[in-house]
């Protein structure tokens, strides 16, 4: 079933994401009230000297040497194309008729939709110093003509070697050698009210632009909608459910706005800690939170990418339902989390294991699953091949097992 959300989408150019209801509003300064000799108040400040906070301008800088600015767009012959195809999906076999053709002439329209050429710009971050570079899907899905602008102005034509929708990710490739990159933190181990810098090149031409902030929270799913329809989509795309987004976001209030999308999020020595993605907001600008894909789900994304052009997921092949109070009483159950699995296909990955109907996940490589999206995300992040151990609770007994993954079952 298709889930409706007020105020929210995700956008094209920058990596936009619309959550209705956020507040903005501005400290208020503080100050201290002293009495004078005529009796008036007014306000002096206790300390004249300079305010210092963090200084992160060697982490600014080695940011800055490795994102780039991406101009994304359909070329010529493709935009030619595609309003080819347009003409055929619109065309009116009568057209040849005296009546349509008065009807045309006079503006009322039985003609073919123009097509718009699709552009965009964002950002993108140096991964290897023979030339690959990370970027968010939504900023080249739809180009086959990108250019990538370095730091210090250098432009080179990229080719895109593959992307990820699920997880809003992309690798391009430019012929460079011998640039910059940044070391790779451990996603894992972030703390909340870490600082962070968000590096970017907000609305296509403040380039090379810092924002500092603290990560507000880690694993954040927005649940971004995927595979919404597009009228002028002539790829057949919408026929192509590549399935709901993989959304494990870190949540920061560093400023981020359209065009920072694909940029890089790093902490306070400079290592990469995410790529930014979206951000919170009524207007579509910046008002309060960000959201950035971990650096360690990038890596393993990304490693695929290179070396095949996309990821490729296999199934478990089960349904399951959330486990409620309903559930625990019928099971007997002495536990208050996980899913319960509904049906399993035909020698899918999951009933080859030994998997049964009425068994109750609690866990997946012994991390905790207490409801079908965090099964989704585990499962979604596993390759074909890959063997999962999962722990279950079968007539009161608890067992794992291995279940590899196979591929489409």
């Amino acid at each position: 079933m298709k889930k409706y959300f007020p105020f929210i989408f995700s956008g094209m150019l920058g990596g936009l994401l619309v959550l209705g209801g956020l507040k903005y509003w501005n400290e208020p300064k503080l100050q201290t009230v002293a009495n004078t000799e005529n009796g008036l108040a007014v306000a002096v400040s206790e300390n004249t000297s300079p305010v210092t906070g963090p200084d992160f301008s060697l982490s600014a800088e080695k940011a800055l040497k490795v994102v780039v600015q991406i101009n994304a767009q359909e070329s010529d012959q493709l935009v030619k194309q595609k309003q080819e195809e347009l003409s055929k999906k619109y065309s009116n076999p009568f057209s040849d008729h005296p009546f349509f053709r008065e009807f045309d002439m006079r503006g009322f329209g039985f003609g073919t939709p123009y097509y718009n050429q699709k552009k965009g710009s964002g950002s993108g971050v140096i991964y290897s110093q023979d030339g690959y570079i990370v970027t968010n899907n939504h900023v080249v899905e739809f180009a086959d003509d990108i250019e990538v602008i370095l730091e210090g102005g250098k432009e080179y034509k990229a080719k895109k070697v593959g992307t990820d929708p699920r997880t809003d990710l992309a690798v391009l490739k430019i012929e460079a050698t011998d640039i910059p990159t940044l070391e790779l933190a451990n996603s894992d181990i972030l703390k909340v009210g870490e600082w962070v810098l968000a590096v970017g090149n907000p609305f296509g031409y403040l380039t090379s632009t810092v924002t500092a902030g603290i990560i507000s929270a880690k694993g954040r799913n927005l649940d971004i909608e995927s595979n919404e329809y597009d009228p002028f989509n002539l790829d057949d795309q919408n026929d192509k459910k590549e399935g709901p987004k993989i959304e494990e976001f870190i949540q920061t209030d560093a400023a981020v706005n359209p065009g920072n999308s694909g940029g890089a999020l790093v902490d306070a020595t400079g290592k990469l800690v995410g790529i930014n993605s979206a951000i919170a907001t009524k207007t579509g600008y910046y008002s309060g939170y960000s959201f950035a894909i971990p650096s360690n789900l990038v890596v393993k994304i990304v490693k695929e990418l290179i070396s095949n052009g996309n990821f490729e997921r296999g199934r478990l092949g089960i349904a399951v339902s959330n486990l409620d109070e309903e559930k625990i009483k019928e099971l007997k159950l002495s536990v208050e989390h996980g899913v319960v699995v509904e049906s399993l296909e035909e020698n899918s990955s999951a009933k080859f294991a030994g998997i049964q109907p009425n068994d109750v996940i609690t866990g997946i490589n012994g991390k905790a699953i207490n409801n079908y999206d965090e099964l989704l995300k585990v499962v979604g992040l596993t390759k074909v091949g890959e063997t999962l151990n999962i722990s279950i609770i079968r007539d009161g007994e608890t067992k794992t097992i291995p279940v590899r993954i196979r591929k489409g079952i």
